[in-house]
């Protein structure tokens, strides 16, 4: 048991290292494209503009399934555009990671390799549809 104790802890501190949170400069880096990119619909406040744009300050679906949320980025949905041909994976996880956790969200940071696996989902018709 004492052999098992140490190697226990080994491999949750390289559990929790390989999910550690975003940084600061990713974090900041999300909040400037969201400023140029999504604020003009979103707002800068996340209150989005009543019966148009929807607000993300507080809203479970920007919090929930970071897959599903990178899918409605690169995507589009309703009135809002696509992303897939402008946006590289780390920017939307960026983006995608401040919108989480700002405004009162408590959402989890969303790691690149999350959108690239939902981009990578995208059939090749669909890209093409959307600009690639």
């Amino acid at each position: 048991m004492k052999r098992l104790v140490p190697g226990l802890i080994a491999l949750t501190v390289v559990f929790c290292l390989g999910s550690a949170p975003v940084s600061a400069q990713d974090a900041a880096a999300g909040g400037a494209l969201f400023k140029q990119k999504c604020s003009p619909c979103h707002q800068v406040t996340g209150l989005g503009i009543k019966g148009v744009y929807p607000a993300l300050a507080g809203d479970p679906f920007v919090v929930g399934d970071d897959k599903i949320v990178a899918k409605t980025v690169l995507l589009g949905r309703g009135g809002m555009p696509s992303f897939l041909p402008v946006l590289t994976d780390q920017q939307i996880a960026d983006v995608l990671t401040y919108v989480r956790s700002s405004w009162g969200n408590k959402g989890s940071p969303v790691p690149p390799a999350d959108v690239a696996e939902v981009r990578g989902q995208v059939p090749q018709s669909e890209q093409k549809d959307k600009g690639n």
